[in-house]
């Protein structure tokens, strides 16, 4: 479960009282969205501990700070949890031989709720009453802290400080027959946005929450059934893409077939558009769209909505590639490479002096001068959260001998803090949230600045705009319209004192 600090509004700061250069301190990285969680399953195969790390290093880009598979072979579970990349522990052999077994679950993670500690990593298993049991889990539970504390409340010990572990107690609790009766009675006690694949000694099971808000795909190789976040798990391997998950839908996989359960009433979905604009990669297909074509619609949109003279379209990489493709596009401005992203930084470096921190953004992005310099140029991003990272590169552009620097975001302006699996900070550190469009101007030092709208984005994806009464999409960070309840965050602000219980559990 996310960490919801409050929807605490904040005044408006004045430019001189909002430094930014503060945040280098906390996060070199900046102004960027921190990516969900990735999982992955396979049943029936001969390699699928193999298979599934293969899986993992495609969907890497969704969690940077974990990875773990759980397999099951001729009565017993086998798992392999470690901080880190994919790569630093399942391109190695010996470690693919200690999960031996022909059904594995997977998962990547950057934590949403939880610290990043071993203990955390999934995806997280237990010996039930009718035998072993592993989940893992894309997605946030918004009532996940009062379901935590109810459980402990009767005896439940944790083990873990993430809301997936809810879902495990939630299983191990049910008085049901039936594992899959159990695994229900689970999901219909949980709120939020989730996308699940768990395991058995003889099932793998599927679960996309009721609105559709996670993505969750099903694929085939070699005539075995896969579970995966995106497309892009299922090209690396070379298994052919079936169909989406639909929302509510729960997928059972064993030796006899599938089974399919809808435990759910139908009602209208709502994926996450921020799938579209910054999570997914642009090579996978999220609700039968192509995420890159998509990305480039965006970019034309905003070309429709926010023309500027002048003479190179410059995108900050990655996620702003596309959108800058599809603003030259549309525009006619030649697109140029003027920033050169080193795909080679760690996630941490020491920065003992100020003058070493502010060089810190060099280490990740760095001017191709010959493509800016004595040009008007303009930067295209995906999206704006504190602004730190705009505000340096903007500072390296002119730096660079650029003679105009205007700003443009293929996203609306972040309003609101997000429930659902996303790290945003709270209202208060979201600068779109407390700064006007000119004072967020003035404090990234850009000659223009200017985002799509929230109509835009719609019309980008083929509506004739936002219908505020009927939204397609979990928009509620540019709205403000969650689709879901916030139990755990109404309970909150009603008592402020609980603060302090949200954060031991998260």
């Amino acid at each position: 479960m996310k960490t919801p600090s409050g929807d605490q509004s904040a005044t408006p700061s004045s430019k001189s009282g909002y430094d930014l250069d503060d945040d280098l301190d906390k996060d070199l990285n900046g102004d960027t969205l921190r990516e969900e969680c990735g999982v992955f399953g396979i049943f029936g195969h001969p390699e699928a501990a193999a298979i599934t790390a293969l899986g993992l290093h495609a969907l890497q880009h969704r969690g940077q700070e974990a990875a773990g598979i759980v397999t099951y072979d001729h009565g017993r579970f086998h798992s392999e949890r470690r901080l880190g990349l994919v790569g630093d522990t399942f391109s190695r052999a010996e470690v693919i031989e200690r999960l031996p077994g022909n059904m594995a679950v997977g998962h990547v993670r950057y934590s949403t709720t939880g610290g990043t500690i071993l203990r955390n990593v999934q995806p997280l298993f237990a010996e039930l009453n009718a035998g072993g049991f592993a989940v893992a889990h894309n997605g946030n539970l918004t009532n996940g802290l009062s379901l935590r504390r109810e459980l402990v409340r009767h005896g439940t010990v944790m083990q873990s400080t993430t809301d997936t572990e809810v879902i495990l107690h939630l299983v191990a609790q049910s008085k049901r027959g039936r594992f899959i009766e159990r695994y229900i009675e689970a999901l219909r006690a949980i709120e939020g946005a989730y996308a699940l694949v768990s395991l058995t000694n003889k099932k793998l099971v599927g679960a996309r929450d009721p609105l559709g808000i996670r993505p969750l795909v099903l694929g085939e190789l070699d005539g075995c059934p896969i579970l995966a976040s995106e497309t892009c798990a299922l090209d690396i391997i070379g298994a052919k893409y079936v169909r989406d998950i639909e929302p509510g839908e729960v997928i059972v996989f064993d030796e006899h077939g599938q089974e399919i359960h809808k435990p759910f009433p139908p009602q209208p979905p709502r994926p996450c558009i921020f799938e579209y604009i910054y999570f997914a990669r642009p090579d996978s297909i999220v609700g039968g769209r192509s995420v890159y074509e998509v990305r480039k619609a965006f970019g034309a949109q905003l070309a429709r909505e926010n023309p500027v003279e002048v003479d190179v379209v410059v995108p900050v990489p990655d996620s702003g590639v596309p959108a800058a493709v599809g603003y030259s596009q549309f525009s006619g401005v030649p697109f140029e490479l003027g920033i050169i992203r080193n795909h080679y930084v760690g996630r941490t470096f020491i920065q003992p002096t100020q003058s070493v921190r502010e060089l810190g953004v060099r280490m990740k992005h760095a001017p191709n001068r010959a493509a800016i310099e004595g040009k008007r140029i303009i930067l295209i991003d995906d999206s704006l959260v504190r602004g730190t990272t705009s505000k340096k590169i903007v500072r390296m552009m002119r730096d660079a001998g650029a003679k105009e620097v205007h700003f443009r975001l293929a996203s609306p302006p972040i309003v609101n803090p997000d429930y659902y699996g996303i790290d945003l900070p709270d209202r208060g550190g979201l600068l779109a949230a407390t700064h006007s469009i000119e004072e967020m101007r003035e404090i990234i030092g850009a000659d223009s600045l200017a985002f799509l709208s929230i109509d835009g984005i719609y019309r980008a994806m083929g509506f004739d705009g936002r219908d505020p009464a009927n939204p397609k999409f979990a928009d509620h960070c540019f709205t403000g319209a969650y689709p879901t309840h916030l139990t755990d965050q109404t309970q909150v602000e009603q008592q402020p004192h609980q603060l302090s219980l949200l954060a031991e559990a998260s």
